[in-house]
């Protein structure tokens, strides 16, 4: 009688505390495996980083080298300029707002401008084909009251480096390690 006790007892303990981990063998494995793949990834890039260098001096030298302290106003003369020679009108400019990541320091600038429809894309397609890296992230226009001429508010973007860029790249690859 003790003996089927003891065996019922012993059916009963594995029945809650081991049956319900017969799959855990298979989820770690898998987990293993996902790691490995993992690790393979991370190991294959990190040797990979002397090309990813070469690139970032390559485009370093593609882009125009603004210092930081004159951005914003870099930024502001290049759009007063460009609208300039497309005969473009700046009727208004809000305050320029600034976003960082790692790489890059943005900054925005809403304008609106009065021209009519040859002198505003050619004001767009200078500022487009410049080195100064700005683009249009927001447009919206309308006709004025005599149907002549457009009314244009235009969100202008402008990245510049921030940084030196191998501090940044040792910085990134730190983070995959």
């Amino acid at each position: 009688m003790a003996v089927a006790v003891l065996v019922a007892l012993l059916l009963v303990l594995n029945y809650i505390f081991i049956w319900p981990h017969f799959s855990d063998w298979s989820r770690l494995q898998y987990r293993i495996q996902d790691a490995r793949r993992k690790l393979s990834l991370y190991q294959t890039t990190i040797a990979q980083s002397a090309k990813y260098e070469a690139l970032v001096k390559k485009m370093e030298g593609e882009g125009a080298v603004v210092v930081p302290e004159d951005q914003a106003i870099n930024f502001l003369r290049t759009i007063q300029s460009q609208s300039a020679r497309s005969g473009v009108s700046i009727v208004s400019m809000s305050r320029q707002v600034t976003h960082t990541n790692d790489f890059f320091v943005e900054l925005a600038q809403n304008i609106n401008v009065v021209a009519d429809d040859q002198q505003l894309v050619d004001f767009l397609y200078r500022l487009g084909s410049d080195a100064s890296m700005i683009r249009v992230s927001d447009l919206e226009l309308q006709p004025d009251a005599p149907h002549q001429h457009l009314n244009a508010n235009i969100r202008l973007i402008a990245s510049y480096q921030k940084g030196t860029t191998k501090n940044n790249l040792k910085n990134a690859t730190a983070k995959l390690r």
